[in-house]
């Protein structure tokens, strides 16, 4: 398990109820520890994301480069993913 700092804070009643229902947590420390994993897992997602579309990938070839027949031609893969993304 990671460090854990202890701190007092005031938090909206509401929205730890809610958040403890959608997460399915059964305490408050545990609600909010879930809360904070999942954005920091988010963060990551988006670094990893961003790293992976600033990649300059060439699938030129892509057709004839598989064993067995050849491939799948991915040369617009790229190009496709970028049109599709939703930010």
């Amino acid at each position: 398990m990671s460090a854990m700092a202890r701190i007092t804070v005031d938090v909206n009643d509401e929205w730890l109820a809610a958040a403890r229902q959608a997460l399915g947590t059964t305490s408050k420390v545990a609600t909010i520890n879930e809360a904070l994993r999942i954005q920091a897992l988010r963060i990551q997602a988006q670094e990893i994301a961003a790293a992976f579309q600033s990649a300059q990938v060439d699938f030129s070839g892509s057709a004839g480069a598989f064993g067995y027949s050849g491939g799948r031609d991915l040369s617009s893969l790229a190009d496709d993913v970028r049109d599709q993304h939703v930010a």
